[in-house]
């Protein structure tokens, strides 16, 4: 009798979940999305696509329809609390990839990979309302429990459920909540004139006295007086973690009076900060990388698996790039406990790299640099203070841990 069971439960139907669905589709490997949302609702504000996402993204053929809701990242640009320049990095095509750099916003970019699982595998595909309180497996494959709907078996099962992941919490009960780094975050997004081009992305100043990270996420209309979507974030240094919630409301007293006057002379930001209707806060938080992600018919995959510090702009990508990298271990080996297991041996590893170096020496660790060196105060010329080739130097190494050098990146082979 042929074997009715999906190939594979995805638990989770965010950006890691619908890119693995969207894979394996393309690999001929059947599967179901089981998302715990009973409705879809724009979420978050913006992400950024760099190019090991939009290779992975533009194989499964999404990239001029992300291109459309988007804006190509051309520059990402440091500046010191004063608004003087330290480095500026060329990024995507214009740095000579094959792939462009994307900033849009998180909801944009879910909408797209919904609509394509949602066209290429069929609306069943995706279900929602569905909550994992627990999968149980034997030699066959795994039945996935829900609180309110009936059980579904599959051959293997994917945790892709996030930061606050129920297969993780059931795979290591005792682990406890994600580490604080000591940084709170602000978000918001707000229509404001263009700078620097409209294409450039910059970071700004440092967490004890107020980091900025600035772009560009959505074309400006008609409708928005021609000004586009800017996704900003504040960070500062903080005692206390706020609650652990994607949705979580800030208040603009909490962030000011530490960016309150903070205005360059192509940006005003604390007047762009205050014109925010709706701001997010959400503690900067990670979890210490794991041994082992599988257990025999069941891994995790994206933040469910290796959550870090957003400070390289690469959660996403890296959701993105085990998806992909999975599918194909699923399309070589089948749906079964080995394929798992080739995977965490590849990914497991590079992943905790990423972790690591987002805690100690990201790419605004440039910033940390200039700071202290600094003392916070003005200085004449940034070659003085740290050489361009040290700057280049920490650009660079990031780059290759979380495997977008451009060497690296144009030289693999596709995963799927």
């Amino acid at each position: 009798m042929k074997d009715s069971r999906p190939d594979v439960l995805i638990i989770g139907g965010g950006i890691g979940g619908l890119a693995l669905a969207l894979s394996l589709h393309q690999a001929g490997v059947s599967c179901r999305v089981l998302e715990s949302a009973p409705e879809i609702r724009p979420l978050g504000v913006g992400i950024n696509l760099l190019p090991h996402a939009m290779r992975e993204l533009s194989e499964l053929g999404l990239q001029d329809r992300l291109a459309a809701r988007a804006i190509e990242t051309r520059t990402l640009a440091y500046y010191s609390r004063h608004g003087q320049p330290i480095i500026s990095d060329t990024r995507g095509r214009y740095a000579g990839y094959d792939w462009p750099q994307l900033s849009i916003h998180r909801a944009d970019l879910h909408d797209v990979l919904l609509e394509a699982a949602r066209a290429r595998l069929g609306d069943d595909a995706v279900q929602l309302d569905r909550r994992c309180t627990r999968i149980d497996q034997d030699g066959s494959g795994v039945t996935v429990h829900f609180d309110n709907a009936a059980p579904q078996a599959g051959k293997v099962a994917i945790g892709c459920d996030g930061i606050h992941s129920a297969v993780r919490r059931q795979l290591f009960p005792d682990e406890g909540p994600p580490k604080y780094s000591g940084v709170n975050m602000w978000r918001g997004a707000v229509h404001w004139p263009e700078f620097l081009g409209g294409d450039t992305m910059i970071s700004t100043g440092w967490f004890t006295v107020g980091k900025t990270v600035i772009y560009p996420i959505r074309p400006g209309t008609p409708e928005t007086g021609g000004k586009p979507l800017i996704n900003w974030v504040a960070e500062l240094a903080r005692t206390e973690a706020v609650r652990q919630d994607w949705t979580g409301r800030g208040r603009l007293e909490d962030l000011m009076p530490a960016f309150a006057g903070l205005k360059f002379d192509f940006l005003d930001v604390s007047g762009m900060i205050e014109a925010t209707d709706e701001i997010l806060e959400y503690p900067m938080v990670d979890r210490d990388p794991l041994d082992r992600w599988t257990f025999g018919h069941i891994t995790l995959l994206g933040d469910a698996a290796h959550p870090m510090y957003p400070r390289g702009s690469n959660g996403a990508g890296q959701a993105i790039v085990d998806a992909r990298f999975l599918a194909g271990q699923i399309k070589r080996h089948g749906a079964t406990a080995d394929a798992l297991q080739k995977y965490e041996a590849v990914r497991n590893p590079a992943t905790a790299r990423v972790v690591l170096t987002n805690r100690t020496d990201p790419p605004d660790a440039i910033l940390r640099e200039v700071w202290n060196r600094s003392g916070g105060k003005r200085f004449e010329r940034i070659e003085d203070l740290i050489p361009t080739a040290e700057l280049q130097a920490i650009l660079d190494r990031y780059k290759k841990v979380a495997g977008f050098d451009i060497e690296t990146l144009k030289s693999r082979p596709s995963f799927v």
